[in-house]
C-alpha cells in the first residue's frame, strides 16, 4: 500500500512567517538592538512586544525564544540572533512543542490562577534547554490581581527563565510590569518595504499579480505584513493566474479610485444630479457606499495633507495619475471646504452604519455634500454682507435701481473732549468738485440718501451690518439734536468715546456710498435711545422703590436690587394663561354614546 503524500494547504501567513532576525522586515532597530544584547551577552530576563496587529511580536518571540536555546547543528553553540533553525530546540520552537518553552494566551486565560502555575513552575530547571522561556501573548488581557501576583516573579526570576510579553494595548498594561521588562515597539511597515514583501511572496508562488493590484492590497493592509499576506493568498486565489488591479478592488469591495476621485470633482463643483449618477453607476457594479464614502474621505484627508505638505503625492500605493489629480485638488480647493468635507463624511458614515437602506443615505449625504460645496467662507460672506446695499424702502435711481455710489471723499465730524459750539456746517469739508460733477454727484447723492428719511432708518442699518460697538455707542452716546438724510448733528454723552462722530460718519459713508455730514453741538439734544427705551421701566421701578414694603427691604437689605416687576395687570395675564378651560356643564362624562 503506496503512503499518500501530505498535500495539506498552507496559508501563506504561516508558510512565510519569518524564522530568523533577517527574516523580519521594517524592524531594523529592534533587530538592531538584540543582536548587540546577544553579542554582549547582555540578554534580559523579560522583553515586552508592542505594535499594531500583524507587525510580528509573537513570531519576534519565539525567535528570540530560538535564539536563546539554540545549540548549533553541532550541537555546540550558544545565543546566538542567527538560530540555526535545524537543531532540536529551533524545530521544537517552531513546531510550538517545546517543552520548555511555554505559550499562553492571556485573553483566555486571565485569572490568578494561570499566573500561579507559572509562578510555581518557575522554580524548576529547564527539562532539556538552556532556558525555560514562558511567552505571554496579549498580556494586557490579565487581571489586575494576576499583574500583581507575576511582579515578584519578573523582578527577581531564576537565571533560568525569561520572559517574553506581547500586547497590542500597551497603556493597559501596568507600569509597574513595564518598568520589569526590556520594551520593543514594532513600527508598521512601510509601504515600499511591504510591497517588496508581497512581490517575493509572489514570485515564490510563480503568482502573476500586477504592481497596482499589491497597492491596492498594501494600502488595505494598513501597515500590517499578516494582514498582507493573508489579503495576497485570498488575491492570488481570485485572480486564478494572473490578478489584476480590478479583481483586487473587487475583492476587498472597493470603488475604482479614479471613479471616486471622479465623484468627488462632482461634489466640489456642486453638480448633484452628476453625482448621484456616478454613485448610482459604482453601486450598479457592486461597489458598497460605505466603501464610497470612505474612499471620499480618504481622499479628502489625502488632498489635505498634499495642501499642507506636497511630498505627500510620493506615496508608492498610489498610481501617477492620481498623483496629478490630487496635486491640481490641492492647489485648487480652500482648506476650510476640504475639513468642511471631512467633517461632513465623518457624520455621513455613522448614517450610513446605521441606516436601514445605506444606498439612500449615501446619497442623502452625497446631496448634502454638492450643496454645501459651493457656500461662501466666513470672510467671504462677511464681505458680502458688508457690500450689499442697506435693507429699506424700494430702491431706484438713475440707472435703473440700486445705490448710486459716489466718489466724493468722507465728511466727519471729529469728535473733543469738550463739545464743540453748534454749527450748521460739517466739520470736515469735502474737496472741491468742478460744477458739472457736483451737480450729478448732487443729484444721485439726494437719491441714495432717500433710503435713509429718518435717523431710525440709520440705526437699522447699523444693525443690519452687525456693528455691535457701535450700535451700543448709538443707543448709549448720542443724543440727537438735528438729522436729514446725509446730515447727524447730535450731543455726545459723558460716556461717549472721543473718535465716536468720525467713525459714525466713516461707517455710514463705507455703508452707502455717500458723503455723511456728523457734527457736534452744545445743546438741544434729546433723550439718548436707551434712555426712551429704558424710561418705562426706569418710572416703574422708581414706583416701586415708594412702596413701603420695598423701602423696608431696603433698610434691612442695602445691597439689594429690584431683579423684575410685575404689575397687577401682568400677574392677571399669567393667571389667564395657566387657568384651565371651562367645563361645558351640558357635557355628561357618563353619558352612553
Amino acid at each position: 500500500m503506496t503512503e499518500t503524500p501530505d498535500t495539506t494547504y498552507q496559508v501563506l501567513a504561516r508558510k512565510y512567517r519569518p524564522e530568523t532576525f533577517a527574516d523580519l522586515v521594517g524592524q531594523d532597530a529592534m533587530v538592531r538592538t538584540l543582536r548587540n544584547a546577544f553579542e554582549a551577552d547582555r540578554i534580559a530576563q523579560a522583553f515586552i512586544m508592542t505594535g499594531i496587529r500583524g507587525t510580528g511580536k509573537t513570531t519576534t518571540a519565539r525567535i528570540i525564544a530560538k535564539g536563546m536555546n539554540c545549540i548549533g547543528p553541532d550541537g555546540q553553540g550558544g545565543p546566538t540572533t542567527d538560530p540555526c533553525g535545524q537543531c532540536e530546540h529551533c524545530t521544537a520552537i517552531m513546531e510550538g512543542r517545546h517543552v520548555d518553552v511555554l505559550e499562553m494566551d492571556a485573553a483566555s486565560r486571565t485569572g490568578v490562577n494561570d499566573i500561579r502555575e507559572i509562578i510555581d513552575s518557575v522554580h524548576y530547571r529547564a527539562a532539556s534547554a538552556r532556558y525555560k522561556i514562558y511567552i505571554i501573548d496579549e498580556v494586557h488581557m490579565l487581571s489586575t490581581s494576576a499583574f500583581n501576583a507575576l511582579l515578584k516573579t519578573l523582578e527577581e526570576p531564576p537565571a533560568h527563565v525569561k520572559f517574553i510579553f506581547a500586547t497590542t494595548e500597551i497603556r493597559k498594561v501596568p507600569v509597574t510590569v513595564l518598568s520589569r521588562c526590556q520594551r520593543f515597539d514594532l513600527r508598521r511597515i512601510e509601504p515600499e518595504v511591504m510591497i517588496a514583501l508581497l512581490r517575493k511572496i509572489a514570485d515564490a508562488e510563480k503568482a502573476e499579480i500586477a504592481e497596482d493590484a499589491l497597492a491596492l492590497i498594501t494600502r488595505a493592509a494598513e501597515g500590517s505584513a499578516r494582514d498582507a499576506t493573508s489579503l495576497l493568498d485570498q488575491a492570488i486565489s481570485h485572480g486564478a493566474g494572473e490578478t489584476t488591479a480590478t479583481q483586487v478592488r473587487a475583492m476587498l469591495g472597493l470603488a475604482d479610485r479614479g471613479r471616486v476621485m471622479d465623484l468627488f470633482d462632482l461634489i466640489m463643483k456642486g453638480d448633484a444630479a452628476g453625482a448621484l449618477t456616478e454613485l448610482s453607476a459604482q453601486y450598479a457594479e457592486g461597489a458598497d457606499p460605505m466603501a464610497v464614502l470612505r474612499d471620499l474621505a480618504e481622499i479628502t484627508h489625502w488632498v489635505s495633507v498634499v495642501k499642507i505638505t506636497p511630498e505627500a503625492t510620493e506615496d508608492p500605493t498610489i498610481n501617477p495619475d492620481e498623483r496629478t489629480r490630487g496635486a491640481a485638488m490641492a492647489e485648487a480647493l480652500p482648506m476650510r471646504v476640504l475639513t468642511r468635507m471631512w467633517q461632513m463624511l465623518l457624520k455621513a458614515l455613522e448614517e450610513v452604519a446605521s441606516a436601514p437602506n445605506s444606498m439612500m443615505s449615501a446619497e442623502m449625504a452625497v446631496i448634502r455634500l454638492t450643496h454645501v460645496a459651493d457656500l461662501p467662507s466666513p470672510e467671504e460672506l462677511v464681505r458680502k454682507l458688508r457690500d450689499a446695499p442697506p435693507t429699506g424702502p424700494a430702491q431706484g435711481g438713475p440707472n435703473g435701481g440700486g445705490h448710486a455710489r459716489s466718489s466724493a471723499p468722507v465728511a466727519t465730524a471729529s469728535a473733543s473732549p469738550t463739545p464743540a459750539p453748534r454749527t450748521n456746517a460739517p466739520v470736515s469739508q469735502s474737496q472741491p468738485q468742478p460744477s458739472g460733477a457736483t451737480t450729478a454727484l448732487a443729484a444721485q447723492s439726494e437719491t441714495a440718501l432717500a433710503h435713509y428719511p429718518t435717523f431710525e432708518h440709520v440705526v437699522e442699518l447699523i444693525r443690519a451690518h452687525r456693528d455691535v460697538k457701535l450700535l451700543v455707542e448709538v443707543e448709549t452716546c448720542l443724543r440727537l439734536a438735528a438729522y436729514q438724510p446725509g446730515r447727524i448733528e447730535f450731543m455726545p454723552t459723558e460716556a461717549a468715546p472721543n473718535d465716536f462722530a468720525q467713525r459714525l460718519g466713516a461707517r455710514l459713508q463705507s455703508w452707502t456710498g455717500n458723503r455723511w455730514a456728523v457734527s457736534i453741538v452744545n445743546e438741544g439734544g434729546a433723550e439718548t435711545i436707551a434712555e426712551r427705551r429704558d424710561a418705562a421701566q426706569n418710572a416703574l421701578e422708581a414706583e416701586a422703590r415708594e412702596h413701603p414694603m420695598v423701602q423696608a427691604v431696603f433698610a434691612a437689605f442695602p445691597e439689594a436690587r429690584i431683579e423684575a416687576i410685575r404689575t397687577p395687570e401682568d400677574l392677571a395675564a399669567e393667571a389667564e394663561v395657566e387657568a384651565l378651560p371651562e367645563v361645558d356643564e351640558e357635557w355628561d362624562p357618563f353619558e352612553e354614546d
